[in-house]
């Protein structure tokens, strides 16, 4: 599982066509927003399961994440 730390209004951009945002912060509870194609299916881990009758899909092993560029600015 890749960890990135993101602050309120700022995104994780993935496979170029979905982009997550932090939309706000409250105590333990964080909101996202979520920009993806009509054809890609996003649910809460408890809907997908329900809607599939399964565990959600396994996590693939960690990855370690190095800086990109605009990281080291920061």
């Amino acid at each position: 599982m890749l960890v990135l730390s993101r602050k309120k209004n700022e995104s994780i951009v993935i496979n170029n066509d979905i982009v997550i945002t932090v939309v706000e912060i409250r105590g333990d509870k964080v909101r996202l927003g979520i920009e993806a194609p009509k054809d890609v299916p996003v649910h809460r881990q408890e809907v997908y399961e329900a809607i599939h009758g399964v565990k959600a899909p396994a996590q693939p092993a960690p990855v370690a994440a190095t800086k990109t560029e605009a990281e080291h600015r920061d």
